[in-house]
């Protein structure tokens, strides 16, 4: 009888805060964001072959990044939403590859897993030039003031080379790049890819690239390998790492397992987090993520959907969206999910693929 007593009285509360909040703001998002809730996939229409996204929102229009297009014809897909459901295609951020991409990295034949970010006035976006299998990878960089096509400061500009990897002397993958925004003075930026997994380095707002100072990198993420001198890896797989700061901690996403093989994929993501960006970064169970560690957050094993992976998480009014791709069981290509993301005891929760 007590349980149930402080059941409803903690329901009574949560409801009452909830329906104050929405007298005061007449918000249905803040009134979502009080109440008891759980998290649920968005019903998406409209362009959805989507890969590796990641959103970013100027005025009234979301834009929408991923992986994709030809050298020559167009790389790095935009789509555009009003309302984050409905998505259509809008071009291509850049023409080609830059020069320099072409020259590094002879084999790439699009751009992959970019990522958008606004610091020092301008947007950024980071984006990967490889080829699968091999660790001979770069970082690049293009900036803009707008995301808007329409304005006359709308242009692409080629910042160049960032980072570069290299087999013969480097133990880590220069793609799936991420930035962290700590203040305006502290910026850094996150990638990785199987190898020696998630490296994070410092970055000069200025710039966009490394400080000429600083040449100290971090691993957040790694994963045993038996096997250390095969390639392709075929063990340790860990990749796309996305930093996100809440509640005073650090949580590091990152994909586990093995992406782009279909319905045979086995994409799944995982959680740690730190007080501080640079690590340890430990799961629920206090096991670190140089250790393996890392708490589920979503897999995709339904009669429907496989290898749910390569997350972002954008954060507007007071709610958290978890996007990713997955793979349909029956069919190719892969598609966009958008899951609103809870969090309980200090850890986030996302909805379950049908």
């Amino acid at each position: 009888m007590k349980r149930q007593m402080s059941t409803w009285l903690l329901t009574s509360v949560a409801l009452l805060a909830a329906v104050l909040v929405f007298r005061a703001t007449g918000s249905f998002w803040a009134w979502a964001a009080a109440a008891p809730q759980e998290p649920v996939l968005l019903p998406l229409d409209g362009d959805l072959n989507v890969h590796d996204p990641v959103i970013a929102k100027e005025g009234d229009t979301y834009y929408l990044f991923s992986t994709g297009g030809r050298a020559g014809e167009g790389v790095i897909p935009i789509r555009t939403s009003k309302d984050m459901r409905k998505w259509t295609f809008a071009g291509y951020a850049l023409k080609d590859l830059p020069e320099w991409a072409k020259k590094e990295i002879p084999k790439a034949r699009n751009a992959w897993a970019p990522d958008i970010s606004y610091f020092n006035g301008k947007y950024h976006l980071y984006y990967s030039v490889s080829s699968f299998g091999v660790n001979d990878s770069a970082i690049g960089l293009a900036t803009n003031k707008t995301l808007s096509p329409a304005s006359p400061d709308y242009q692409w500009v080629d910042e160049g080379l960032v980072v570069r990897s290299r087999p013969e002397s480097t133990d880590w993958n220069a793609i799936d790049p991420n930035i962290a925004i700590e203040d305006d003075n502290n910026v850094w930026l996150a990638w990785g890819s199987f190898w020696g997994g998630i490296q994070l380095h410092r970055i000069d707002p200025k710039t966009g690239k490394f400080p000429a100072d600083d040449t100290r990198f971090y691993t957040l993420c790694s994963r045993e390998r038996l096997k250390p001198h095969v390639t392709p890896p075929v063990e340790g797989a860990v990749e796309a790492p996305f930093l996100v700061r809440r509640g005073g901690y650090w949580y590091l996403f990152v994909s586990y397992d093995f992406c782009c093989r279909g319905p045979n994929s086995d994409y799944k993501v995982v959680v740690g987090r730190s007080k501080i960006i640079t690590g340890p970064y430990l799961d629920r169970n206090g096991k670190s993520l140089l250790q393996g560690g890392g708490t589920l957050v979503i897999e995709a094993a339904t009669s429907r959907w496989r290898g749910a992976g390569h997350n972002a998480v954008y954060q507007e009014n007071g709610v958290d969206y978890f996007l990713f791709h997955s793979y349909p069981a029956e069919g190719k290509g892969s598609q966009l999910f958008i899951s609103t993301m809870v969090w309980e005891d200090g850890w986030p929760r996302v909805a379950r693929l049908p």
